[in-house]
């Protein structure tokens, strides 16, 4: 029998902010969003991801003839990334570049293979009530792969979190559910329209689908990525409120997470040949963001800010 395999971009161990207690971070590669914000930019593809650092990069040219599907193409001194033709993940160019100027992001790996990797914590996980989380990306983009691995990890005992912006059918999430104790639910936008501008989709299969997993009683925590200007606004702020007041009857609830916006992945963007579309400064203010906290609480929802 083949065993299933997931596309991932990278694990992350001793992670403290995505779920309870210590836990490990599998990233998935594919997101049907595209959040003009996104911080992990090299998740958003669902294919092999090429990253190539000018700066560092000396120009000699080692990784051209070693690129099977010529990726890479050099203009005297001047080296080129071709993003019209994909990467296979090969990495030849990454491990013939003497500078470290390329990376290539992606590996294929089986269930039993990130299995391996999740168990070598199991005794963080035991002493601080954590385990393993799956974000991206996002793991909805993988469904068969994501709910192998959540049903690998229950077996073993393990704890399973979920991060998911919820877009599209609710199948592939009920899917995931079965063997998911906790989901981290992005929320952004209220209005479907300013919804489409700044992440590329609407709202409603997203606001659909998170009222359906807490009504069929999966535990579910609302998180807010919070940018200064663009849903931070009390008209947005209310209406998300609104929306979730209700849920607070059930127990499987678990309140709101406010994430606020930072530019540590903008130095990314250049380097995977993509654009980062924001200008300035999207830092919510202190004040506004206990603000937002309190409006929460008055509406009988829980609400904590997640610093990193």
């Amino acid at each position: 029998m083949i065993e299933r395999k997931a596309l991932v971009f990278n694990v992350q161990k001793y992670n403290t902010f995505d779920g309870p207690g210590v836990r490990t971070m599998v990233f998935f590669k594919g997101c049907p969003l595209r959040c003009k914000w996104c911080s992990n930019p090299e998740g958003l593809d669902s294919k092999y991801s090429v990253m190539y650092r000018e700066n560092v990069c000396n120009g000699c040219g080692v990784c051209v003839p070693v690129c099977p599907v010529n990726i890479h193409v050099m203009s005297g001194r001047e080296h080129q990334v071709i993003r019209t033709i994909d990467c296979i993940g090969c990495r030849a160019c990454e491990k013939a570049c003497p500078q470290s100027a390329l990376a290539i992001f992606g590996e294929a790996k089986t269930v039993s293979e990130l299995l391996e990797i999740i168990e070598q914590d199991r005794s963080f996980y035991d002493v601080s009530g954590g385990g393993v989380t799956l974000g991206g990306g996002d793991a909805i983009v993988q469904p068969e792969a994501a709910a192998n691995l959540l049903f690998a990890c229950k077996r073993e005992g393990i704890n399973t979190a979920v991060e998911t912006c919820g877009y599209g059918k609710l199948a592939p999430l009920l899917q995931i559910a079965e063997h998911t104790d906790l989901f981290l639910y992005d929320l952004k936008l209220m209005d479907s329209k300013r919804h489409a501008f700044y992440t590329g989709v609407h709202n409603e299969s997203i606001l659909e689908n998170v009222a359906e997993l807490i009504r069929r009683k999966f535990h579910v925590r609302i998180r807010v990525p919070l940018l200064k200007g663009i849903n931070d606004d009390t008209e947005n702020i209310e209406q998300m409120a609104r929306f979730l007041k209700p849920f607070t009857e059930y127990r499987n609830f678990k309140g709101v997470e406010i994430l606020p916006y930072h530019k540590l992945s903008v130095g990314k963007y250049p380097a995977l040949g993509l654009e980062y579309k924001l200008e300035g400064d999207y830092a919510v203010p202190e004040a506004r963001l206990l603000e937002i906290q309190d409006r929460m609480s008055r509406h009988g929802i829980t609400c904590s800010i997640v610093r990193h």
